[in-house]
């Protein structure tokens, strides 16, 4: 028989059970019950309360501190799951869980009521009530999680497109930049060349009227490697130094560059006479600054056509819900994207002519063709054949995702839109990919399939025209 010292104590929990909102109501006999079937557990700031791979086989009732629980050996960025004096954690009633996923430690000092899984049956009979609100509770947390994993989810592709798009910008921005300082480089070399130049006036005119004849004439460089480039470059020289043209081995490169023929030089040099060093710096420099130019335009251009999707990518300043051209989204889609696919894959496209438009969230369409090409760049290893195909099928527009890669085995293909199942290994993905591609195409009223065999793996997303949302 309990003393009165022991009574005493389960009284005091039972009063701090009661706080506990899952328990605030319930009979007193069925808390002695509870109590008298529980370990009173006490952990320290920074001890371990629950530790994972162990066998899970303890709910926790808090009654007082806060734990904060992580897995300790998985990814640094891992979800962290807090519970607080009041809450119920651990395993709940009718969980699947076998092992604890997660460590927990005290971040404040923890007292706990530690009741064993073992006792789930016959707390089921004695206390109904208390089981529903533990099955709520349990409902709540796999939703709870679901949610955590699916933002978490959206940020890792987030992040992934925006480092790619960092790494496409950064190359024609880092151009630009290059070809700037060039061009500050040939406007100091004109001004040099300007000043050391002692044509006449009327020699200017004849001199002008060869030069717009040796760059209509001009081809691209023809020069199919380095060696031959360096020998051209020596045979300019020697031309130059011929002639009495200081600093030859400064400008050879720049007139190898730009092409120029020993026919189009001896004309040059006909005109120029005795300024032949400073007007062809001045010419090559000209022609270098066209060059120039044009490689501004191509890196600018670049530059805006990226900045451009990103915008249509996102749908920016855009109502949610609008009439949505299927093949510009998924051009956009695979502009965003180019970083991942230019390695070793080639992109077909197979486009119906004329299709119609579909009522579509639009940014989240975009997703959908992101997880799906994502998916199948990794499928192929980056190297292989992506078709992207897009016809209308009576009330719907079909669009067809293809990889040649290794195929889904048969056994899992009915479970790969399942959430946080997934293929790949431990640490490349989070099986949410391909559930968020099925929640927003069903929000559509939609429908998405896949047909795989080793070679040719088909996503098939049926978007109907006129959605009723």
């Amino acid at each position: 028989m309990s003393g009165p010292p022991e009574q005493a104590r389960i009284e005091a929990l039972i009063a701090d059970l009661r706080k506990v909102p899952a328990f605030v109501d319930q009979p007193q006999a069925d808390l002695e019950w509870f109590v008298a079937q529980s370990e009173e557990r006490r952990v320290g700031v920074g001890e371990v309360s629950v530790r994972e791979d162990t066998p899970a086989d303890t709910m926790l009732v808090m009654l007082e501190g806060e734990l904060r629980a992580r897995r300790e050996n998985g990814p640094q960025d891992g979800p962290v799951f807090t519970a607080r004096a009041g809450e119920v954690t651990g395993v709940l009633p009718f969980s699947r869980m076998k092992t604890f996923g997660v460590t927990g430690r005290a971040v404040l000092p923890i007292r706990a009521l530690a009741f064993p899984t073992g006792k789930f049956p016959e707390l089921f009979q004695r206390m109904p009530e208390l089981s529903q609100r533990l099955v709520g509770l349990l409902t709540d947390r796999v939703r709870n999680v679901t949610r955590e994993e699916q933002q978490r989810e959206k940020l890792a592709a987030l992040g992934k497109l925006s480092a790619g798009l960092a790494h496409e910008l950064n190359n024609p921005s880092a151009a630009a930049r290059r070809s700037a300082a060039a061009l500050r480089d040939c406007l100091q070399r004109l001004r040099v060349a300007g000043r050391s130049s002692s044509l006449g006036p009327e020699d200017c005119g004849l001199l002008a009227q060869r030069e717009e004849e040796i760059r209509s004439a001009l081809k691209p460089v023809p020069y199919k490697d380095e060696f031959a480039r360096v020998e051209r470059e020596e045979a300019i020289q020697s031309w130059l130094e011929g002639r009495g043209v200081t600093e030859a081995w400064k400008l050879a490169p720049l007139l190898a560059e730009d092409n120029l023929t020993d026919a189009q030089l001896e004309r040059f040099a006909a005109a120029a006479g005795a300024s032949l060093g400073p007007e062809l710096t001045r010419f090559g420099t000209l022609l270098e600054m066209e060059r120039i130019a044009a490689e501004l335009e191509h890196s600018t251009a670049r530059i805006s056509d990226l900045i451009k999707a990103i915008k249509e990518y996102s749908y920016m300043d855009q109502a949610p819900l609008q009439e949505v051209d299927i093949k510009s989204s998924l051009e956009t889609t695979l502009t965003i994207m180019h970083h991942k696919l230019k390695r070793g894959i080639v992109v077909t496209r197979e486009y119906e002519a004329n299709l119609p438009k579909v009522m579509a969230y639009g940014s989240e369409l975009n997703q959908v063709w992101t997880n799906l090409i994502d998916n199948a760049a990794d499928a192929m290893k980056e190297k292989g054949k992506l078709l992207v195909r897009v016809v209308r099928e009576n009330d719907y527009v079909l669009v067809e995702i293809a990889d040649d890669g290794p195929g889904i085995p048969p056994e899992v293909q009915s479970r790969i839109f399942e959430p946080f199942f997934t293929t790949k290994g431990v640490g490349e993905g989070t099986g949410l990919g391909l559930d968020v591609v099925h929640r927003i195409v069903r929000k559509m009223r939609g429908l998405v399939t896949v047909k795989s065999v080793s070679g040719d793996t088909r996503f098939q997303v049926r978007i109907p025209i006129q959605a009723g949302m």
